[in-house]
């Protein structure tokens, strides 16, 4: 019996291969007997309570990742909400797999760090650096465009527009050469994409066509700034306020306050409408009727007195009025006034003028036209009975009498 057991006791110590599991091994427990065989290695129930465990861990640490305590702390960074958002879903994914792995490994199931992926060159920890790097990539892009747009070009004198354009090129530049950094450094040469590349330039001439030709059309808005921000705009029946210029698209700010989100390349081949491109003053022109008969130069005098009266208008150019024609029903005039406030609200404007107009008119007792027609009879003859109001009310009881009687038929 002592060799018997001298010899079990030193099988146990040595590892052995899964098909020499025998049940003569009674030194091993329940939670370490072997439940079955993944890829030559076996897994024991303690193995799997261990994957369990980091799985539950993994899904635990992501779902932190994703809170809005770890968002708020991201913000402290100044990091663009956009960004704050991949980067707090990157970081959860990662942790994720992180756990996966680790998980796996407990279980019996050897996957190592540093051992390259079947068909990649890349480990896993190399995947996780380059993720990181991009990320920080990523990063020092939005704090470049953020600095040189709010402290360093803010005190160059130029143009806020101009300088707006600048740190979007500056901040893409510092994109693409990072990215080709950050690959490169990770082992994937530029001259292996060659493949990759030309696959790419097939599908821009298809599928991508679209955003690289919004992408270009960014571009080119940057660099000759048909718009810039701050501009009131009309462009494809949209009409606001240009928020925002993208690599591709543009957001624009109705007066709704609604943000649209306009393709760049409606602004390179479509006509667009810019009320402030050069000079924020808009002249506005109002068309106003009075009836025939009315005094033209009391009308006259009052339509300039509501332009000047009108908080939001220019002096100079001064108001004018115009008679523009002589209608069928009315005379037309014209007020013409100049304002470099109210392009962002054209409506607000003309209202409160046509509101006022009114009430000047109301005061002077000018008469407001309605549409008029004369008939006349070229032949036969036309009776005109004239009734009493007695007579009206008889022979409307008489009508009501008689249409109840068809409805009760």
């Amino acid at each position: 019996m002592p060799p018997i057991r001298l010899w079990l006791g030193i099988t146990s110590a040595v590892a052995k291969p899964p098909n020499a599991f025998t049940l003569e091994n009674v030194d091993l427990t329940l939670l370490e007997r072997p439940l079955f065989y993944i890829g030559g290695h076996y897994v024991t129930f303690l193995g799997l309570i261990a994957f369990a465990a980091f799985l539950a861990a993994g899904f635990i640490v992501a779902r932190i990742l994703q809170s809005p305590a770890i968002r708020r702390f991201l913000s402290r960074f100044k990091i663009d909400n956009n960004l704050t958002a991949i980067l707090t879903t990157l970081l959860s994914l990662a942790a994720l797999i992180f756990f996966i792995v680790s998980a796996i490994n407990a279980a019996g199931i050897p996957l190592y760090w540093n051992a390259p992926l079947p068909g990649v060159t890349l480990s896993l920890l190399q995947i996780f650096l380059l993720i990181a790097l991009l990320i920080g990539v990523f990063w020092l892009s939005s704090r470049t465009k953020r600095f040189l747009f709010n402290r360093f070009l803010s005190r160059s004198g130029l143009d806020r527009a101009l300088q707006h354009a600048i740190a979007q090129i500056v901040g893409y530049i510092v994109l693409i050469v990072g990215i080709l950094i950050v690959l490169d450094n990770a082992g994937i040469h530029l001259g292996a994409l060659t493949v990759f590349a030309g696959a790419v330039g097939v599908g821009v001439g298809f599928g991508l066509q679209n955003i690289a030709s919004n992408f270009i059309s960014g571009l080119v808005i940057l660099a000759e700034r048909p718009i810039t921000l701050g501009d009131r705009v009309e462009v494809a029946g949209i009409a606001g306020q240009v928020e925002r210029i993208r690599a591709r698209s543009t957001v624009i700010r109705t007066n709704d306050n609604i943000m649209m989100i306009v393709p760049n390349t409606k602004f390179i081949d479509s006509p667009v409408t810019n009320w402030t491109y050069t000079d924020r003053r808009v002249r506005f022109r109002i068309p106003v009727g009075v009836a025939y008969g009315s005094d033209i130069a009391k009308v006259r005098d009052l339509l300039l007195a509501v332009g000047r009266e009108n908080p939001n208008t220019l002096q100079e150019p001064a108001p004018g009025v115009f008679l523009k024609k002589f209608g069928d029903n009315s005379i037309d005039f014209e007020l013409v006034v100049w304002s470099s406030e109210m392009s962002a609200r054209p409506s607000r404007y003309r209202s409160d003028l046509n509101f006022a107009i009114v009430e000047k008119f109301l005061e002077a007792k000018i008469e407001m036209p309605f549409p008029q027609r004369d008939l006349h009879i070229r032949s036969g003859t036309l009776k005109v009975e004239n009734v009493t109001e007695q007579e009206t009310t008889k022979r409307r009881e008489s009508a009501d009498a008689s249409s109840d009687m068809r409805s009760a038929d």
